[in-house]
Protein backbone atom coordinates (compact mmCIF):
# COMPACT_ATOMS: atom_id res chain seq x y z
CA UNK A 1 0.00 0.00 0.00
CA UNK A 2 2.74 2.89 1.06
CA UNK A 3 6.45 2.62 -0.36
CA UNK A 4 9.04 5.16 -0.25
CA UNK A 5 12.18 6.37 -2.24
CA UNK A 6 15.12 8.15 -0.96
CA UNK A 7 18.00 10.05 -3.24
CA UNK A 8 20.91 11.96 -2.80
CA UNK A 9 24.44 11.76 -1.00
CA UNK A 10 26.19 12.64 2.44
CA UNK A 11 27.61 15.79 0.80
CA UNK A 12 25.53 15.99 -2.29
CA UNK A 13 23.16 19.34 -2.40
CA UNK A 14 20.05 17.70 -0.51
CA UNK A 15 17.99 14.44 0.34
CA UNK A 16 14.92 13.97 -1.70
CA UNK A 17 11.69 11.25 -0.20
CA UNK A 18 8.94 10.24 -2.38
CA UNK A 19 6.11 8.53 -0.32
CA UNK A 20 3.68 7.24 -2.44
CA UNK A 21 0.20 5.58 -0.99
CA UNK A 22 -0.90 8.00 1.65
CA UNK A 23 -4.33 8.47 1.84
CA UNK A 24 -5.68 11.80 1.51
CA UNK A 25 -6.99 14.30 4.29
CA UNK A 26 -4.03 14.17 6.85
CA UNK A 27 -2.95 17.46 8.28
CA UNK A 28 0.81 17.65 7.43
CA UNK A 29 3.02 20.74 7.48
CA UNK A 30 7.04 20.96 7.57
CA UNK A 31 6.80 22.11 11.24
CA UNK A 32 5.31 18.52 11.70
CA UNK A 33 8.19 16.93 10.38
CA UNK A 34 10.78 19.21 11.42
CA UNK A 35 10.41 18.30 14.82
CA UNK A 36 11.46 15.18 14.09
CA UNK A 37 14.41 15.73 12.52
CA UNK A 38 15.51 18.38 15.10
CA UNK A 39 15.32 15.02 17.37
CA UNK A 40 17.76 13.38 15.03
CA UNK A 41 20.72 16.15 15.32
CA UNK A 42 20.84 15.67 19.55
CA UNK A 43 22.20 13.46 21.55
CA UNK A 44 25.67 12.86 23.10
CA UNK A 45 28.21 11.73 21.31
CA UNK A 46 26.80 12.94 17.73
CA UNK A 47 29.43 13.90 14.87
CA UNK A 48 30.35 17.56 14.63
CA UNK A 49 28.32 17.52 11.53
CA UNK A 50 25.31 17.95 13.71
CA UNK A 51 26.44 21.64 14.64
CA UNK A 52 26.66 22.47 10.87
CA UNK A 53 23.28 21.06 9.75
CA UNK A 54 19.62 22.78 10.35
CA UNK A 55 17.38 20.37 9.16
CA UNK A 56 14.47 21.36 7.37
CA UNK A 57 11.46 19.66 5.37
CA UNK A 58 10.30 21.23 2.05
CA UNK A 59 7.35 19.90 0.94
CA UNK A 60 7.02 19.96 -3.07
CA UNK A 61 3.90 17.75 -3.87
CA UNK A 62 0.85 15.74 -2.55
CA UNK A 63 -0.21 18.24 0.18
CA UNK A 64 -2.21 21.47 -0.72
CA UNK A 65 -3.87 23.26 1.76
CA UNK A 66 -2.28 21.15 5.03
CA UNK A 67 -3.54 18.22 3.72
CA UNK A 68 -2.51 15.16 1.64
CA UNK A 69 -4.27 15.07 -1.42
CA UNK A 70 -4.04 11.13 -1.78
CA UNK A 71 -0.92 11.75 -4.51
CA UNK A 72 2.47 11.11 -3.88
CA UNK A 73 4.44 13.08 -1.29
CA UNK A 74 7.44 14.82 -2.32
CA UNK A 75 10.00 16.00 -0.16
CA UNK A 76 13.79 17.59 0.11
CA UNK A 77 16.27 18.20 2.83
CA UNK A 78 19.12 20.64 2.05
CA UNK A 79 22.88 19.48 2.86
CA UNK A 80 24.45 22.50 4.13
CA UNK A 81 27.34 21.00 4.71
CA UNK A 82 27.14 20.87 0.70
CA UNK A 83 28.65 24.54 0.12
CA UNK A 84 32.38 22.67 1.61
CA UNK A 85 32.11 20.59 -1.20
CA UNK A 86 31.05 21.31 -4.24
CA UNK A 87 33.05 22.61 -7.07
CA UNK A 88 36.23 21.13 -4.63
CA UNK A 89 38.77 18.70 -6.62
CA UNK A 90 38.53 15.66 -3.85
CA UNK A 91 40.98 13.68 -2.81
CA UNK A 92 41.00 10.19 -3.97
CA UNK A 93 39.52 7.45 -1.36
CA UNK A 94 41.05 4.34 -2.13
CA UNK A 95 41.36 2.53 1.41
CA UNK A 96 38.33 0.98 2.33
CA UNK A 97 36.87 0.98 5.91
CA UNK A 98 36.25 -2.29 7.82
CA UNK A 99 32.47 -2.48 8.74
CA UNK A 100 31.40 0.36 6.44
CA UNK A 101 30.20 -0.88 2.80
CA UNK A 102 33.61 0.94 1.13
CA UNK A 103 34.55 -2.21 0.12
CA UNK A 104 31.46 -3.60 -0.70
CA UNK A 105 29.68 -1.19 -2.68
CA UNK A 106 33.12 -0.93 -4.55
CA UNK A 107 32.79 -4.68 -5.43
CA UNK A 108 29.56 -4.46 -6.36
CA UNK A 109 29.50 -2.05 -8.60
CA UNK A 110 32.73 -1.45 -10.09
CA UNK A 111 33.73 1.82 -8.47
CA UNK A 112 36.78 3.05 -9.12
CA UNK A 113 36.36 6.06 -6.20
CA UNK A 114 35.57 4.72 -2.55
CA UNK A 115 34.16 7.92 -1.60
CA UNK A 116 31.04 6.71 -4.05
CA UNK A 117 29.92 4.40 -1.83
CA UNK A 118 30.61 6.37 1.02
CA UNK A 119 27.96 9.25 -0.01
CA UNK A 120 24.77 7.05 -0.66
CA UNK A 121 25.94 4.38 2.63
CA UNK A 122 26.30 7.42 5.03
CA UNK A 123 23.19 7.51 7.60
CA UNK A 124 22.79 11.16 6.72
CA UNK A 125 20.41 9.21 4.07
CA UNK A 126 18.45 8.43 7.20
CA UNK A 127 16.73 11.94 7.29
CA UNK A 128 15.02 11.22 4.44
CA UNK A 129 13.33 8.45 6.20
CA UNK A 130 12.48 10.53 9.57
CA UNK A 131 10.65 12.88 7.08
CA UNK A 132 8.65 9.97 5.39
CA UNK A 133 7.97 8.37 8.77
CA UNK A 134 6.58 11.93 10.36
CA UNK A 135 4.30 11.86 7.65
CA UNK A 136 3.31 8.55 8.91
CA UNK A 137 3.20 9.49 12.31
CA UNK A 138 0.57 12.00 11.66
CA UNK A 139 -1.63 9.64 9.82
CA UNK A 140 -1.17 7.02 12.80
CA UNK A 141 -2.37 9.70 15.46
CA UNK A 142 -5.50 9.99 14.00
CA UNK A 143 -6.50 6.39 15.05
CA UNK A 144 -4.84 7.33 19.04
CA UNK A 145 -1.59 5.30 18.00
CA UNK A 146 1.70 6.57 19.69
CA UNK A 147 4.90 5.14 19.27
CA UNK A 148 8.71 6.12 21.33
CA UNK A 149 11.86 5.13 22.31
CA UNK A 150 14.24 5.17 24.91
CA UNK A 151 17.96 4.16 25.19
CA UNK A 152 18.37 1.07 26.90
CA UNK A 153 22.18 0.32 26.96
CA UNK A 154 25.10 1.78 25.38
CA UNK A 155 28.01 0.26 25.68
CA UNK A 156 28.02 -2.26 28.88
CA UNK A 157 26.27 0.07 30.49
CA UNK A 158 22.37 -1.11 31.06
CA UNK A 159 19.15 0.57 31.99
CA UNK A 160 16.91 -0.43 34.62
CA UNK A 161 13.88 0.52 33.86
CA UNK A 162 11.17 0.65 36.66
CA UNK A 163 8.18 -1.35 35.14
CA UNK A 164 5.92 0.75 36.63
CA UNK A 165 6.68 3.43 34.56
CA UNK A 166 4.11 4.36 31.84
CA UNK A 167 5.69 4.00 28.29
CA UNK A 168 4.59 7.84 27.90
CA UNK A 169 6.61 8.45 31.26
CA UNK A 170 9.23 6.25 29.69
CA UNK A 171 9.32 8.99 26.50
CA UNK A 172 9.34 12.23 27.83
CA UNK A 173 11.96 11.23 30.41
CA UNK A 174 14.08 9.87 27.26
CA UNK A 175 13.48 13.31 25.83
CA UNK A 176 15.00 15.16 28.58
CA UNK A 177 18.57 13.17 28.69
CA UNK A 178 21.51 13.78 26.55
CA UNK A 179 21.61 10.43 26.12
CA UNK A 180 18.02 9.23 25.86
CA UNK A 181 17.70 6.67 29.00
CA UNK A 182 14.67 7.23 31.18
CA UNK A 183 16.93 5.68 33.79
CA UNK A 184 18.87 9.00 35.46
CA UNK A 185 21.54 6.82 37.15
CA UNK A 186 22.35 4.32 33.89
CA UNK A 187 22.00 8.00 31.77
CA UNK A 188 25.13 9.27 34.04
CA UNK A 189 27.23 5.98 33.53
CA UNK A 190 26.37 5.56 29.40
CA UNK A 191 27.58 9.86 29.37
CA UNK A 192 30.56 8.86 31.24
CA UNK A 193 31.21 5.80 29.07
CA UNK A 194 30.97 7.85 25.49
CA UNK A 195 32.73 10.77 27.30
CA UNK A 196 35.54 7.71 28.12
CA UNK A 197 35.36 6.01 24.57
CA UNK A 198 35.56 10.05 23.04
CA UNK A 199 38.98 10.56 24.74
CA UNK A 200 39.79 6.97 23.77
CA UNK A 201 39.57 7.85 20.09
CA UNK A 202 36.70 4.93 19.41
CA UNK A 203 33.21 4.25 19.08
CA UNK A 204 30.54 2.82 20.84
CA UNK A 205 26.80 1.19 19.92
CA UNK A 206 24.00 0.16 22.42
CA UNK A 207 20.30 -0.73 22.19
CA UNK A 208 17.06 1.09 21.53
CA UNK A 209 13.70 0.00 22.73
CA UNK A 210 11.34 1.07 20.60
CA UNK A 211 7.20 0.82 21.31
CA UNK A 212 3.78 1.35 19.77
CA UNK A 213 0.95 1.98 21.97
CA UNK A 214 -2.82 1.61 20.55
CA UNK A 215 -2.13 -0.64 18.09
CA UNK A 216 -5.46 -2.75 17.42
CA UNK A 217 -5.23 -6.39 17.25
CA UNK A 218 -5.46 -8.21 13.76
CA UNK A 219 -2.91 -6.00 11.82
CA UNK A 220 -0.65 -8.34 9.51
CA UNK A 221 -1.19 -11.48 8.83
CA UNK A 222 -0.06 -15.95 9.42
CA UNK A 223 -0.54 -17.12 5.90
CA UNK A 224 2.50 -15.75 4.08
CA UNK A 225 5.99 -14.99 5.21
CA UNK A 226 5.98 -11.74 3.81
CA UNK A 227 2.51 -10.51 5.69
CA UNK A 228 3.80 -11.20 8.83
CA UNK A 229 3.60 -7.83 10.36
CA UNK A 230 6.19 -9.06 13.03
CA UNK A 231 9.23 -10.04 10.12
CA UNK A 232 7.92 -6.45 8.25
CA UNK A 233 8.88 -4.73 11.56
CA UNK A 234 12.60 -6.41 11.54
CA UNK A 235 13.39 -5.91 8.33
CA UNK A 236 12.61 -2.58 8.43
CA UNK A 237 14.66 -1.75 11.16
CA UNK A 238 17.48 -3.69 10.23
CA UNK A 239 17.38 -1.83 7.51
CA UNK A 240 19.10 1.35 9.13
CA UNK A 241 22.71 1.82 9.17
CA UNK A 242 24.62 0.28 11.55
CA UNK A 243 21.96 -2.09 13.24
CA UNK A 244 22.80 -5.48 13.17
CA UNK A 245 19.73 -7.01 15.51
CA UNK A 246 16.28 -6.64 15.83
CA UNK A 247 14.67 -8.44 18.83
CA UNK A 248 10.86 -8.43 19.38
CA UNK A 249 9.52 -8.38 23.19
CA UNK A 250 12.12 -10.38 25.36
CA UNK A 251 12.77 -12.76 22.16
CA UNK A 252 16.21 -13.76 23.16
CA UNK A 253 15.67 -13.96 27.21
CA UNK A 254 12.46 -16.16 26.20
CA UNK A 255 14.52 -18.49 24.19
CA UNK A 256 15.93 -19.74 27.77
CA UNK A 257 12.90 -20.15 28.95
CA UNK A 258 10.73 -23.08 29.24
CA UNK A 259 7.47 -22.62 27.47
CA UNK A 260 5.05 -22.09 30.55
CA UNK A 261 7.53 -19.19 31.66
CA UNK A 262 6.83 -17.44 28.45
CA UNK A 263 3.77 -17.47 26.93
CA UNK A 264 1.53 -14.85 27.43
CA UNK A 265 -2.42 -15.83 29.27
CA UNK A 266 -5.33 -15.18 28.24
CA UNK A 267 -7.90 -14.24 30.89
CA UNK A 268 -11.09 -12.12 30.81
CA UNK A 269 -11.88 -9.33 31.98
CA UNK A 270 -16.22 -8.66 31.59
CA UNK A 271 -16.57 -9.25 27.78
CA UNK A 272 -12.84 -7.85 27.07
CA UNK A 273 -9.84 -11.13 26.73
CA UNK A 274 -6.98 -9.48 28.14
CA UNK A 275 -3.17 -10.73 28.07
CA UNK A 276 -1.68 -11.49 32.18
CA UNK A 277 2.28 -10.12 30.54
CA UNK A 278 3.46 -8.72 27.10
CA UNK A 279 6.32 -11.14 26.68
CA UNK A 280 5.73 -11.89 23.50
CA UNK A 281 6.06 -7.85 22.33
CA UNK A 282 2.60 -7.44 21.14
CA UNK A 283 2.62 -10.17 18.44
CA UNK A 284 1.24 -14.16 17.90
CA UNK A 285 1.54 -15.69 14.75
CA UNK A 286 2.87 -12.45 12.64
CA UNK A 287 -0.49 -10.59 13.73
CA UNK A 288 -0.74 -7.75 16.56
CA UNK A 289 -2.25 -8.74 19.79
CA UNK A 290 -3.28 -5.25 20.68
CA UNK A 291 -0.71 -5.43 23.67
CA UNK A 292 1.96 -2.63 23.13
CA UNK A 293 4.80 -3.56 20.03
CA UNK A 294 7.98 -3.67 21.89
CA UNK A 295 11.11 -4.30 19.32
CA UNK A 296 14.66 -3.50 20.34
CA UNK A 297 17.28 -2.51 17.42
CA UNK A 298 21.16 -3.41 18.41
CA UNK A 299 23.43 -0.67 16.85
CA UNK A 300 27.11 -1.72 16.67
CA UNK A 301 30.05 0.98 17.13
CA UNK A 302 30.27 3.14 14.47
CA UNK A 303 32.71 1.71 11.95
CA UNK A 304 35.09 5.39 11.22
CA UNK A 305 37.41 5.36 14.41
CA UNK A 306 39.78 7.71 15.05
CA UNK A 307 42.05 5.15 16.01
CA UNK A 308 42.98 3.74 12.30
CA UNK A 309 42.13 -0.12 11.36
CA UNK A 310 44.47 -2.30 9.55
CA UNK A 311 43.22 -1.80 5.78
CA UNK A 312 44.32 -2.44 2.12
CA UNK A 313 45.28 0.56 -0.25
CA UNK A 314 43.30 -0.37 -3.37
CA UNK A 315 45.16 1.25 -5.69
CA UNK A 316 48.91 0.10 -4.65
CA UNK A 317 47.74 -3.23 -3.10
CA UNK A 318 49.70 -2.29 -0.18
CA UNK A 319 48.70 -3.18 3.51
CA UNK A 320 47.86 0.02 5.00
CA UNK A 321 45.95 1.75 7.85
CA UNK A 322 42.81 3.45 7.28
CA UNK A 323 42.30 7.44 6.94
CA UNK A 324 39.60 8.99 9.46
CA UNK A 325 35.98 10.07 7.80
CA UNK A 326 34.02 12.67 10.67
CA UNK A 327 31.28 10.87 12.23
CA UNK A 328 29.61 9.73 15.48
CA UNK A 329 31.36 8.38 18.39
CA UNK A 330 28.01 6.98 20.05
CA UNK A 331 25.02 7.71 17.40
CA UNK A 332 22.59 5.19 19.78
CA UNK A 333 21.03 8.60 21.24
CA UNK A 334 20.16 9.75 17.99
CA UNK A 335 19.19 6.62 16.28
CA UNK A 336 15.48 6.41 18.37
CA UNK A 337 13.93 8.45 15.91
CA UNK A 338 14.99 6.77 12.89
CA UNK A 339 13.57 3.80 14.19
CA UNK A 340 10.37 5.06 15.20
CA UNK A 341 10.57 6.88 11.73
CA UNK A 342 10.41 3.08 10.12
CA UNK A 343 8.36 1.43 12.23
CA UNK A 344 5.23 4.23 11.67
CA UNK A 345 5.92 3.72 7.72
CA UNK A 346 5.49 -0.28 8.74
CA UNK A 347 2.15 0.30 10.53
CA UNK A 348 0.93 3.21 8.55
CA UNK A 349 1.48 0.52 5.71
CA UNK A 350 -0.61 -2.57 7.38
CA UNK A 351 -3.40 -0.13 8.62
CA UNK A 352 -4.23 1.23 4.96
CA UNK A 353 -3.76 -2.22 4.24
CA UNK A 354 -6.34 -3.17 6.81
CA UNK A 355 -9.13 -0.44 6.07
CA UNK A 356 -9.05 0.00 2.84
CA UNK A 357 -10.05 3.32 0.96
CA UNK A 358 -8.34 6.40 -0.02
CA UNK A 359 -9.39 9.28 2.19
CA UNK A 360 -8.88 9.31 6.31
CA UNK A 361 -12.77 10.63 6.20
CA UNK A 362 -13.18 6.89 4.88
CA UNK A 363 -11.21 5.11 7.19
CA UNK A 364 -12.23 6.63 10.48
CA UNK A 365 -15.54 4.65 10.53
CA UNK A 366 -13.71 1.80 9.67
CA UNK A 367 -11.79 1.51 12.19
CA UNK A 368 -14.17 1.36 14.59
CA UNK A 369 -15.40 -1.37 13.80
CA UNK A 370 -12.15 -3.35 13.27
CA UNK A 371 -12.95 -6.72 15.13
CA UNK A 372 -11.65 -6.51 19.08
CA UNK A 373 -9.88 -9.14 21.59
CA UNK A 374 -14.44 -9.41 23.00
CA UNK A 375 -16.44 -12.49 23.02
CA UNK A 376 -18.94 -10.63 21.25
CA UNK A 377 -16.61 -10.20 17.92
CA UNK A 378 -15.79 -13.62 18.46
CA UNK A 379 -18.84 -16.14 17.85
CA UNK A 380 -18.16 -19.47 17.64
CA UNK A 381 -20.54 -21.54 16.28
CA UNK A 382 -19.52 -24.53 18.41
CA UNK A 383 -20.46 -27.07 15.80
CA UNK A 384 -18.61 -30.29 14.74
CA UNK A 385 -16.99 -30.15 10.90
CA UNK A 386 -14.88 -31.92 8.27
CA UNK A 387 -12.18 -30.97 6.12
Amino acid sequence: MLRFLTAGESHGPQLTAILDGMVAGVAVSSADIDRDLAKRQVGYGASPRMKIERDHAQITGGVMGGHTTGAPIALTIDNLDHEKWKDRDIAPMTVPRPGHADLTGAIKYGYRELRLALERASARETAARVAVGAICRKYLHEFGIVIGSYVVSIGSVEAKIDSEINYLDRFAQADQSEVRCPDPIAAEQMHAEIRATMEAKDTLGGITEVVALNVPPGLGSHVQWDRRLSARLMGALSSVPAMKGVEIGAAFENARQRGTQVHDEILREGDRLVRATNRSGGFEGGITTGEPIVLHGAMKPIATTLNPLRSVDLATGEETHTNYERSDFCPVPRAGVILEAMTAFVLADALIEKLGGDSLAEMKPRFAQLRQARLEDLSMDNVKWKF
